[in-house]
């Protein structure tokens, strides 16, 4: 039987891409959709690509049919792709709005691989991909409890690595850049819902930046197909950096002081 990998948000972007890149090298790919026509809209475009990809309908959110789908496929790998923008300046994101950020891109990212681990541990083997992003290491204005997830599940990610390391279980962050996919818009939204705040000028240029830099983003095929070698590569590396615009932020981070680093995008955004 061909090994089985779960991939959580793949009704489109970096998830479906996954989906079908995996799918092609043979292994049985089953995605998580919230809905019945995003199942659908999956089998088209697999079926389009020629890759056979399975749904199932989870909001990782929910930990009991989180529970049932892991024990029902035994997976022999896991991709954590699901995501939420969580866009806001910190004082217009309330409670419920952050704990949902939280839930899940960190607790159920880490719920489904502490389930999935039981069956790696028996198996003697297993993969899992933790699609973070350059934002787990870097910070900018607007995305701050979207970027303490990041961070979050880049901790937990590392202290999972070396813990399950001797089960034969290899657990690696994927950490993109820019992807053009439905997230910006989830933003753009959320931006839009927050009108009336008082960092309404400040929206209306973040808004602005991100449409003028869509463009110029990576499409999610070039993420997935790392995601991709990330669960079928030997021996694979504990982080993969991807895009330039990647690798210029977590240098600027690095190398540039602080003050400078606020006061540009203090005088970009308006702030």
């Amino acid at each position: 039987m061909p090994r089985t990998v779960l991939i959580t948000g793949a009704s489109s972007g970096i998830g479906l891409e996954s989906a079908i890149w995996i799918a092609r090298r043979g292994f049985r790919v089953v995605g998580t959709v919230r809905s019945e026509e995003k199942a659908r809209a999956v089998q088209r475009v697999a079926a389009q690509a020629r890759a056979r990809v399975e749904t199932v309908l989870l909001d990782v959110t929910d930990a009991t049919e989180g529970a049932r789908v892991i024990d029902d496929l035994e997976p022999y790998g896991l991709v954590n792709n699901a995501g939420y923008p969580a866009a806001g300046a910190l004082e217009d994101v309330g409670d419920d709005e952050a704990r949902l950020a939280l839930e899940t891109m960190v607790v159920a990212p880490m719920r489904l691989a502490r389930l999935a681990l039981r069956h790696m541990r028996a198996r003697g083997e297993g993969r899992i991909v933790n699609v973070s992003s350059i934002f787990g290491c870097v910070a900018t204005p607007f995305g701050g409890w979207y970027q303490a997830a990041k961070h979050a599940l880049e901790g937990v990610t590392d202290a999972l690595r070396v813990e399950v390391a001797s089960a034969g279980v290899h657990v690696v962050l994927v950490q993109p850049g820019g992807v053009q996919t439905r997230l910006w818009e989830g933003l753009e939204h959320q931006a839009e819902r927050l009108r009336g705040s008082s960092f309404d000028a400040a929206y209306e240029r973040y808004v602005a930046l991100l449409r003028w830099m869509q463009p110029y983003m990576q499409q999610p095929a070039g993420v997935a197909a790392v995601v991709g070698r990330a669960m079928t590569a030997f021996l694979p590396r504990a982080r993969y950096l991807v895009g330039c615009d990647a690798q210029l932020l977590l240098l600027a981070e690095r190398f540039v002081p602080t003050v400078v680093r606020d006061r540009v995008t203090r005088l970009v955004l308006g702030l």
